[in-house]
C-alpha cells in the first residue's frame, strides 16, 4: 500500500498552489548579491497584501517599537532583507495549507508546535554566535519544518490517526509510527512540496533531516542541528502538541555533542522561548 498512498500524496501535492509571482520574485531577488531595500520595495508595493502584511509585523508586538511604521521601505529597512523575505515565504505558505480538508492533526496545535520549533532554533542560533542576519533562517525553518505532516494527516486521517495512537502506546518518534504504517514518513513528503515550491536548499535539508541530522549536508547541519534540537526541546515541555516519542536520552546527548550545544545552554532560555513564542505567534496571523 505504501505506493498507492505515495501516489496519492503527490497528486495532492501537485494540486496544491504553487507560491505567487510576487514571492517566487521576492525569493529570486533576495539570492542575489547586493540586494538593497529598494528593489525589494519595488516589487512588494505591487502586493497590498504582503505591503500590509510587512506593515504589520514591523508595527507588532514581537518588535515593540516606540513609533509607528508607515512606509514599505522604513519597514524593509528595519526589518531586514531576510526577516521580508521569510515574511512573505511564510505568508504564502501558510495560506496555501491552513485550514481546509479534514485532518488527523489539531491544527492549531500543529502551528504552536512548528512556533516553538522556529523560535527556540533562533534562541540557539544566538547562543551558537550565529550572525544576526541570518537567525531569521533558523526561525523559518523550524516554523516548516513539519510541512509534510499535513498531507499525510489529511489524504489519509485515519491512517494517521493510528499513527499518533502507535506513537504513544510504543513510546516511538512519530516519524516512525508513520514508516509502520504508510512506508515513508513526513521527511519525505515534506521535501516533495520543497521541490514543488522551489524552496531553498537549507529549508529542504531541514524538511529532509531534521529528525536525522546527521545525515545532513556538512553546509546546512549547523542549521538542521539546530532544528532537531528545538523540536526535542518541544517534545520534551509538549508544547501544546501531540506528544511525540521523538529522542531517547542517548539520542539528546548524541544531538548536544554534534552541535556542541549542552542543556546548560538550553535550561536558561526557558523563559525567553515561552516571551519569545507569545512575540512571534504574529506570524501565524499576518494572512
Amino acid at each position: 500500500m505504501s505506493d498507492q498512498h505515495l501516489q496519492i500524496i503527490q497528486r495532492y501535492i501537485d494540486k496544491m498552489p504553487s507560491l505567487s509571482t510576487t514571492v517566487t520574485k521576492v525569493l529570486e531577488i533576495c539570492n542575489k548579491p547586493n540586494v538593497s531595500p529598494n528593489d525589494l520595495n519595488k516589487i512588494i508595493s505591487l502586493d497590498p497584501v504582503l505591503t500590509g502584511n510587512v506593515l504589520k509585523l514591523i508595527n507588532s508586538s514581537y518588535y515593540s517599537l516606540p513609533h509607528q511604521i508607515t512606509s514599505l521601505t522604513r519597514a524593509i529597512i528595519v526589518l531586514g532583507i531576510n526577516t521580508v523575505k521569510n515574511l512573505a515565504l511564510t505568508t504564502a505558505v501558510l495560506g496555501t495549507v491552513k485550514g481546509g480538508r479534514k485532518s488527523a492533526l489539531s491544527m492549531d496545535e500543529f502551528w504552536s508546535h512548528s512556533l516553538c520549533v522556529g523560535v527556540t532554533a533562533k534562541a540557539l542560533a544566538a547562543e551558537l554566535k550565529i550572525p544576526v542576519n541570518q537567525r531569521e533562517e533558523f526561525f523559518l525553518s523550524g516554523l516548516l519544518h513539519d510541512l509534510g505532516k499535513i498531507p499525510m494527516s489529511q489524504c489519509f486521517p485515519d491512517e494517521y490517526t493510528q499513527c499518533i495512537s502507535i506513537c504513544a502506546e510504543k513510546q516511538i518518534p512519530l516519524h516512525e509510527a508513520e514508516d509502520i504504517i504508510f512506508g515513508f514518513n513526513h521527511q519525505q513528503c515534506g521535501t516533495i512540496i520543497a521541490d514543488k515550491w522551489k524552496l531553498s536548499n537549507d529549508i529542504i535539508s531541514v524538511l529532509k533531516y531534521h529528525h536525522t541530522p546527521e545525515q545532513s549536508e556538512d553546509e546546512y547541519k549547523t542549521l538542521t542541528l539546530c532544528v532537531a534540537i528545538a523540536n526535542l526541546y518541544a517534545n520534551i515541555f509538549a508544547m501544546e502538541s501531540i506528544k511525540d516519542y521523538t529522542y531517547n536520552e542517548a539520542d539528546a546527548l548524541n544531538l548536544m555533542e554534534q552541535s556542541s550545544l549542552s542543556w546548560n545552554n538550553i535550561s536558561p532560555l526557558h523563559e525567553t522561548i515561552q516571551d519569545a513564542i507569545e512575540k512571534a505567534s504574529v506570524f501565524l496571523k499576518v494572512n
